[in-house]
């Protein structure tokens, strides 16, 4: 080597020195490892960066392109040297630093290093090192099995989110199990799930960690035998089947595909809204291999669900469900208040066993009802809510079917962009409109609704304050609205009816308690600026100079 490329070989072998020097003066490893006996080692890999004169090493990925825009200084080393002469030798010194470590937590049972290198004819990424630790990975197979007979199959109490994070990545990890037991491996899924059923918030967790194992293997392990993928961290791979491309032994059962089958129903029934289209693609890509159950889930539904929960048929409608598209298929036989009751406990009966929150309904009807909210999406769940919301004896059912309904990041299928509602939405705005008894709903709504991806319940709110104006009763309803409007929101009306000090000195009682940041969100649709608010205050005379002034603090 010449001296550039010595030097440059240094500040690689630097930067590899430095990242295990600071990892072996870590004080948490030893913690962090114990809290799991299926947890072998703390780091797995780690990714060298060279770029002249900037050559980093950790976790992370990094871009060709500095955000200072300073130009990279030219490579000494063209692609081939990286190949043949770099990578050999940063291999020997990686090796060297892991035989110093093989029984210490830092290290897992396997450790790759990838190289992400500079070179004078473009950038190569290269695996620099992969090592596995036989006797790590011995008593790892070894715990595995153990946890899963005393904790999963013996076991009768829940489990710990860490332990089915590692868990559902050893049983899909290609190095400790080339070909999973696909059936005993979603059996187990199945059993972390019926062990923490009765824990709503760790339940997600521990289905999160199942996905995200499944997707894993999905993207990485499974597909790409079958496909050539092009990978985009802005969205969706991109799956092009490769020449005779084909399942082995597709008709037999406890085969590969069930995993990635497994997986897209997770997604599709757990998952928000934004990542149901991955479930569906697995499902289409499984199809495409020459899968029968493929084609019959996206045609018939998952199967997850007994015939009698996804089909109804009466003389007054009838239902069809598919928690695969996430649609709900209605047919009013009869324009009766029983036909929509009907539909509407078969829906509730499908939300409470799991069907997709986020689905929408495809409604043959000759009723054609609207809220009187304008801006919401003209859809067919729309139209299916606003004709249930006309027979007032559906009031209390419809309140029931809301609270089910009701979930954070979660949209109906046929709403999008500005549109966008939750579910349960079309029954909230409609129940809050029309009878007193249901503003603690509309509270409750307002509390769960993600205003950073939803604006139509401004729209439902200027209604609403329009409708309801300022009384005892509807002001809570009214400021949990506020707390999740927008700057385009404006209720002049409201405005007006805050000139009496009663109604003022009880706005002042509910916003007294709010964080400053929702102080502002309530006041500005009513005053604007604070400087108009502060104008008001001058001119106006006791005792509502002093409500105004103690509104002003708040700001």
């Amino acid at each position: 080597m010449n001296t550039m490329q010595e030097e440059a070989l240094e500040e690689m072998k630097t930067a590899i020195r430095e990242w295990f020097d600071e990892q072996e003066n870590r004080k948490d490893a030893e913690a962090a490892v114990k809290r799991t006996t299926l947890q072998a080692g703390l780091f797995n890999g780690v990714e060298l960066d060279y770029r002249p004169g900037r050559t980093i090493v950790d976790g992370l990925h990094f871009g060709w392109h500095d955000a200072d825009g300073k130009t990279m200084k030219a490579s000494p080393f063209t692609r081939e040297e990286i190949l043949h002469a770099v990578r050999p030798l940063l291999a020997e010194m990686v090796k060297e630093k892991l035989d110093k470590l093989k029984t210490s937590l830092l290290i897992d049972y396997r450790f790759t290093m990838e190289g992400t290198f500079a070179a004078a004819d473009g950038p190569v990424k290269v695996t620099v090192l992969e090592i596995v630790c036989e006797e790590k990975k011995r008593q790892l197979l070894e715990r595995i099995q153990s946890y899963i007979e005393n904790k999963l199959e013996k076991g009768a109490y829940p489990t710990k989110p860490l332990e089915t994070f590692f868990l559902t990545r050893h049983l899909l990890d290609p190095h400790l199990f080339p070909e999973p037991d696909t059936a005993r491996t979603i059996a187990l899924f199945d059993r972390i799930q019926e062990l923490n059923k009765g824990r709503t918030q760790a339940l997600a967790e521990h289905r999160r960690d199942i996905i995200q194992a499944l997707t894993g293997w999905s993207e990485e392990v499974f597909l790409p035998r079958y496909y050539d993928v092009v990978r985009s961290e802005y969205r969706g791979n991109e799956y092009a089947i490769k020449p005779g491309a084909a399942l082995e032994n597709k008709e037999e059962p406890n085969q590969p595909i069930d995993l990635l089958l497994y997986g897209a129903v997770m997604i599709l029934r757990y998952e928000p809204s934004y990542s149901k289209s991955k479930g569906q693609t697995f499902l289409e890509l499984a199809a495409q291999l020459g899968s029968g159950k493929a084609g019959r889930m996206l045609k018939e539904g998952s199967g997850s669900f007994p015939q009698e929960d996804v089909q109804m048929r009466h003389e007054l409608v009838e239902c069809q469900a598919n928690d695969v598209f996430a649609l709900i298929a209605i047919v009013i036989r009869k324009e009766e208040a029983e036909a929509y009751e009907r539909a509407i406990t078969f829906i509730l009966s499908l939300l409470r066993k799991d069907f997709p929150k986020s689905y929408k309904i495809k409604l043959k009807s000759s009723r054609r009802e609207a809220l009187p909210v304008k801006g919401l999406a003209k859809s067919d769940t729309h139209r299916f809510f606003a004709n249930a919301l006309a027979y007032s004896e559906l009031h209390p059912l419809l309140e029931e079917y809301a609270r089910e309904a009701m979930e954070e990041y979660e949209w109906y299928g046929d709403t999008e962009g500005e549109s966008s509602v939750m579910p349960g939405s079309y029954a909230v705005f409609g129940l809050g409109l029309t009878d007193e008894r249901f503003f603690p709903l509309v509270e409750a709504y307002m509390a769960l609704v993600d205003d950073e991806h939803q604006l139509a319940h401004d729209k439902f709110t200027a209604v609403f304050a329009e409708t309801n104006g300022v009384t005892e009763r509807s002001l809570p309803a009214v400021v949990a609205c506020l707390r999740r409007s927008h700057d385009s929101l404006k209720l002049k009306k409201l405005q007006q009816e805050l000139e009496s000090e009663d109604k003022l000195s009880m706005l002042l009682q509910h916003v007294e308690p709010l964080p400053d940041y929702e102080v502002e969100r309530v006041l500005y649709p009513i005053w604007g600026k604070k400087e108009k608010l502060a104008a008001l205050a001058r001119k106006a005379q006791e005792p509502r100079k002093g409500l105004l002034l103690r509104l002003l603090e708040r700001l």
